[in-house]
């Protein structure tokens, strides 16, 4: 059983929909900030520079479509459309993306930071949570509820 069928199936929805969100706005920003709207900022860099600059550029829109895909695949899996046992095969696991040198970032213009580290945190986000899924799944232990998730437990056996 998969992790996600463990929990709250509002909790799950809510959870992947606000992160599908956060995914498709970082999307947008890295899309009219790397098409363009940033020519002066990149013209005032080394020639080098420029072409890590578009290196990383497509490595944040590479990780935010790896993102945005394994969302969409649970949001088909909430609606049916993708079975529970189908959901863990490879095809819908998290694709890998490139980590970026912190070194070559430096030198970028802080709105390419911050897309750049913005998308690393929110991979890594999902990476954690398809983590924590797929080991349930395959026979690991879900972790152990925090105690918030407890008192809810009792509560809600209480009545």
């Amino acid at each position: 059983m998969p992790f996600a069928a463990r929990l709250d199936p509002h909790l799950h929805r809510r959870l992947v929909d606000s992160l599908y969100v956060e995914a498709m706005v970082m999307a947008d920003e890295a899309r009219s900030y790397f098409d363009g709207g940033q020519t002066d900022e990149v013209a005032m860099l080394e020639p080098l520079q420029r072409v890590a600059f578009t290196c990383e550029s497509l490595k944040v829109t590479t990780r935010l479509m790896h993102v945005i895909a394994w969302l969409l695949s649970q949001r088909a899996w909430q609606r049916g459309e993708i079975g529970a046992s189908d959901i863990i095969s490879e095809k819908y696991q998290l694709g890998s993306a490139q980590v970026s040198d912190p070194a070559v970032i430096a030198g970028f213009p802080f709105a390419a930071r911050s897309l750049v580290e913005g998308s690393e945190e929110l991979y890594d986000r999902v990476a954690r949570l398809e983590d924590r899924m797929l080991g349930a799944a395959r026979g690991g232990h879900a972790p152990e509820p925090g105690p918030a998730r407890a008192l809810m437990d009792r509560l809600q056996i209480s009545f």
